[in-house]
């Protein structure tokens, strides 16, 4: 006799049920916890995928609400760089500014700025004492790059300075006053302390709805291996000031997985962790023991992965999310969807399904921010997309997430492919359409906060026929629509 555990379902098995409603699509609350103590304004992460996440698309996201995960395939130096410029980007106060020597040429100046994408620097002596700042306008039509920085800096007593704890408002004011775009922080003794750029106030009101820490910079997330030797990585990102680890395996229920959550628990007892994936009610339940902050729900559902076919292993998401929810319940542990979804409606039913958000890879592939060249082919414009399980990813360095460690390629066994997707333009307007067909399903199943979807929206079982009835049918699309694309 088979030993069948319960039939599962996935986001064409089921729609939601409309109901009667008080709610408008335009005032549905989009914020949910990634963690316990990890807020978001919009229910979406992004794949920590070589072709989804680096810096840019993980700024861009963190600017409309979200948070995105820098992928490992890169030396620990280089993930690291990456969370840094994201912290980097939006920094409110900078409390620990790049500083440069009185006596370091323009050519090493020029050289700082083309790595780390600003040109205002404080000066501060060998002895750590304030000298001056240096600013783009200071370097910009210098000829002779062996000049050095004392030449050309703005002195020590021609610079503007506020103390520790001065308002918005009195910095705005001063910067109005005399014209300029960076003032430093100065603690009581004049040493200093921090720095406050002009661009960080423009940026801030002009994406309000940013997913920041509580220093005003944009959250930012990155992923592991499980597999040994990853105490250094872990401790570059936590350096560079990551806000949450992902320990990301094929197979989260698997014990070498449990164990370096654990580790990981016991010598960094105050950062959120996530670990995954998982489909079961017993995997989820066995990562929140291990320590985690939140689980990550999906083994098989993406676009480009293959292990469902390749192993026969896996549980369709709708359920996977569920049984997870429903065992986490009492534990009070964020969950988060990864992998299968295809359409706005597919966001609302995860959430629907109890997810406290979702984890996209193949909707923000092909974005102007992800990691990539454009690439044309026969008329149209494409970007690489490809599984962490390809051949590709794994001989660059995520092996380790499906327990292969052989390197050599003719002995891997893939559980992905490599892909092209069709060039979608910014990631913003990606966010807009998805968001929008999101609030509009909170308005039909009257669900004013997405703890409300979670929790009182309701589904129906669909046939084949079903499913059918609800796609274009019976006439040929002459224009596409932004937020909805067949193959």
């Amino acid at each position: 006799m088979l030993r069948i555990a319960q039939d599962a379902l996935t986001f064409d098995d089921v729609l939601l049920v409309p109901a009667h409603s008080t709610v408008l699509p335009n005032t549905a609350d989009l914020r949910t916890r990634l963690t316990r103590d990890i807020h978001l304004n919009i229910p979406i992460v992004s794949a920590a995928m070589d072709t989804v996440t680096e810096a840019d698309l993980a700024i861009a996201l963190a600017q409309e609400g979200g948070i995105g995960f820098i992928h490992k395939n890169m030396s620990i130096e280089a993930q690291a760089a990456q969370v840094r410029k994201v912290k980097k980007f939006e920094s409110g106060v900078v409390s620990d500014p790049v500083t440069v020597r009185p006596d370091m040429s323009i050519a090493e100046v020029r050289e700082l700025t083309l790595q780390n994408g600003f040109a205002g620097y404080p000066v501060v002596s060998a002895e750590g004492e304030l000298a001056g700042i240096i600013t783009g306008r200071d370097v910009r039509f210098v000829q002779d790059m062996s000049k050095l920085v004392h030449e050309v800096m703005t002195e020590k007593s021609r610079l503007v300075t506020v103390k520790v704890g001065a308002s918005r408002d009195q910095v705005e004011a001063l910067m109005q006053q005399h014209r300029i775009e960076k003032v430093l922080v100065v603690g009581s003794s004049g040493q200093l302390t921090g720095m406050i750029s002009a661009k960080d106030f423009q940026k801030a009101e002009s994406k309000p709805n940013a997913c920041k820490d509580e220093q005003g910079r944009l959250r930012v997330g990155a992923a592991v291996g499980a597999a040994p030797g990853n105490e250094a990585r872990i401790q570059a990102l936590v350096d560079a000031g990551l806000d949450v680890l992902l320990i990301d395996s094929s197979h989260g229920h698997s014990e070498g997985v449990l164990q370096r959550i654990r580790e990981t628990r016991k010598a960094f007892p105050n950062l959120p962790i996530i670990g995954g994936n998982v489909a079961t009610a017993a995997g989820a339940l066995a990562l929140a023991e291990a320590g985690v902050s939140a689980v990550k729900v999906g083994i098989g559902p993406g676009s480009i992965c293959t292990t469902r076919i390749v192993t026969g292993c896996g549980v369709p998401q709708i359920s996977a999310v569920a049984n997870a929810v429903a065992a986490l319940k009492e534990l009070d542990i964020p969950v988060i969807a990864d992998g299968g979804i295809r359409f706005s409606g597919d966001i609302a039913k995860a959430l629907a399904a109890g997810a406290n958000c979702v984890m996209m890879g193949s909707m923000f592939a092909g974005t102007e921010e992800s990691p990539g060249e454009i690439e044309l082919y026969q008329g149209r414009s494409f970007k690489s997309y490809r599984g962490m399980g390809s051949l590709g990813a794994m001989s660059k360095g995520s092996s380790d997430r499906y327990f292969q460690s052989d390197n050599a390629a003719d002995k891997m066994v893939p559980e992905g492919i490599e892909g092209r997707v069709p060039y979608k333009g910014m990631l913003k307007a990606i966010i807009h359409q998805q968001m929008g067909g999101l609030r509009s399903a909170m308005g039909l199943t009257g669900s004013a906060t997405i703890d409300d979807l979670r929790t009182k929206a309701e589904f129906v079982k669909i046939s084949g026929a079903g499913i059918q009835e609800s796609h274009v049918h019976d006439v040929t699309i002459t224009k596409e629509a932004p937020n909805y694309r067949l193959g």
